[in-house]
């Protein structure tokens, strides 16, 4: 079975919407508001060299599909098969990817043999992939800033079920983002 991960930038007050550019007031926060250091990022590097695939929502799809070709930097994320959870695409325009129609279908793909699937932004999904159950571990970037309003990774929901995190990797960067990796104790 294969091991769903979600990575994301996130402010102190839960907020990951548009961390490098977008229709936040706020956009790019996480480049222009916090000095750069470069070990901070050490992990969305491991992520590109252990993921196997890459799971995006609709959203994250149309943001990323005309940007991250073009960027030497994702080479690895480009050259992985992508799947994107969407009920409209149809015609994907990214190479190597894939529309799945359902959460269904999201979890039959963690069924298949296979390394890790990454789940970058896609909020919404992250939240209802970790309702169905189907979220195993988190890899959070947290940014010591705080944005007010956003997308935020959790929620008040109703599907938002009480979840008990297992701390497995952290560290705190002299710029201030922390490194929190958890896995979703089952």
């Amino acid at each position: 079975m294969r091991t769903l991960i979600v990575t994301e930038f996130i402010s102190l007050d839960g907020v990951i919407d548009s961390p490098g550019g977008g229709d936040h007031p706020h956009a790019g926060w996480t480049f222009k508001d916090i000095e750069f250091d470069e070990a901070a990022y050490e992990i969305k590097g491991r992520e590109q060299e252990q993921a196997t695939a890459m799971l995006l929502g609709r959203v994250s799809y149309d943001e990323f599909a005309p940007v991250w070709p073009t960027m030497d930097e994702f080479a690895e994320y480009n050259a992985m098969p992508k799947y994107v959870v969407s009920s409209t695409l149809t015609d994907p325009g990214w190479n190597n990817t894939t529309v799945l129609r359902s959460l269904d279908d999201v979890a039959r793909l963690k069924q298949e043999d296979g390394g890790a699937i990454l789940l970058q932004g896609s909020g919404t999904l992250a939240r209802n992939l970790a309702a169905a159950g189907l979220v195993d571990r988190y890899h959070l970037l947290v940014f010591p800033v705080l944005l007010g309003s956003g997308k935020r990774l959790f929620d008040d929901a109703p599907q938002a079920a009480r979840t008990r995190l297992d701390l497995v990797e952290n560290a705190v960067y002299p710029n201030g983002i922390s490194l929190a990796v958890y896995d979703v104790v089952r």
